[in-house]
């Protein structure tokens, strides 16, 4: 994990990765807990008997899933020590590029695009790229939008 001591610091930064996250395994229960949280239980992510038969050759995790993990690995990918207090402020874009087959590990690297002073803090725009393990494509990029207060 990376450690910046001051917000400050992160405005000389932009156009460079901030962190990469811890691997996070995707095993069938996260999926289905997923989709009980959602409503989303289509076949393809909670059904492994007929999933087999499917596009993938087996049950892959939702990508709203894939994007609702991108708290937990900034976690494990760096730290503002000063901040005091971070807000979700949005999304610009978000593309899942390729799917995410039950049993796989995925990771995210967070690259800083802008920084914006704002009173009491910045608001900065990170462009997250998931990806998953052994394999080159991405599975999910995402600009998120954050507030961050000293």
């Amino acid at each position: 994990m990376n450690t910046y001591q001051h917000l400050s610091e992160l405005q000389n930064l932009i156009d460079t990765t901030l962190g990469t996250s811890d691997w996070i395994s995707i095993d069938q229960a996260r999926i289905d807990q997923f989709a009980a949280v959602t409503g989303d239980d289509q076949w393809i992510h909670v059904d492994p008997a007929r999933a087999t038969a499917g596009p993938f050759g087996t049950t892959v995790a939702h990508g709203h899933l894939t994007l609702s993990l991108l708290p937990v690995m900034v976690r494990t990918a760096f730290k503002v020590a000063d901040v005091r207090m971070t807000v979700n402020y949005g999304l610009n874009r978000v593309r899942f590029p390729a799917p995410v087959p039950v049993g796989s590990h995925v990771r995210g690297h967070f690259k800083l695009m802008t920084f914006e002073s704002i009173p009491g803090g910045a608001q900065v725009v990170v462009e997250v790229t998931s990806e998953r393990e052994g394999h080159a494509k991405p599975v999910c990029v995402a600009e998120s939008v954050v507030r961050h207060y000293v």
